[in-house]
């Protein structure tokens, strides 16, 4: 009995997972450049929802999650909806080969000295924080996260319902 208690515990856990809301304030300045030098700001995101996830490839949970982070971003194709993934003190050489041997079609960009992750609080690795289109941060999460999970994308696609969003105009 106590086998099956434990089974359907840990099953419940598997799914449904929802994401906390984001009580730290305003998203901070996002400026970096991607693996092929293009320069990426937040604010150029406004009307979208934005994955920005902080990682390194020395990260065990980081790169359990990326694969998650990709079938979500596949699911939301055609919608409002971009992910930054933002490699945390490395080398363009690293981060470019991880992201191709997954491989990601999201964009990467390369935080290099740290600044950018410490000014958004990014202390622990994987941290990733979902900005609504009006450009503010809605909700984060510390830790490795099944991002593919349906009841994610739903908190995520509720997000495109808000006035702003590229797809309500």
């Amino acid at each position: 009995m106590a086998c099956i208690v434990a089974v359907l515990l840990a099953s419940a856990g598997a799914s449904g997972e929802t994401l906390k809301p984001w009580t730290g304030g305003a998203a901070p300045a996002l400026e970096l450049k991607d693996l092929d030098g293009a320069t990426h700001r937040l604010a150029d995101y406004r009307g979208k929802a934005v994955l920005v996830n902080f990682w390194a490839t020395w990260c065990g949970p980081c790169r359990a999650e990326m694969p998650s982070i990709e079938r979500l971003r596949g699911s939301m194709a055609g919608k409002p909806f971009a992910v930054l993934a933002v490699n945390v003190g490395e080398s363009d050489r690293l981060a470019r080969e991880f992201a191709e041997k997954l491989p990601v079609r999201f964009t990467v960009l390369m935080d290099r000295d740290t600044r950018v992750a410490r000014a958004w609080g990014a202390r622990v690795l994987p941290a990733t924080y979902v900005v609504g289109p009006d450009g503010r941060i809605r909700y984060a999460h510390f830790g490795e996260l099944d991002w593919a999970d349906e009841g994610i994308r739903r908190q995520i696609e509720a997000l495109l319902e808000l006035p702003g969003t590229r797809a309500s105009r």
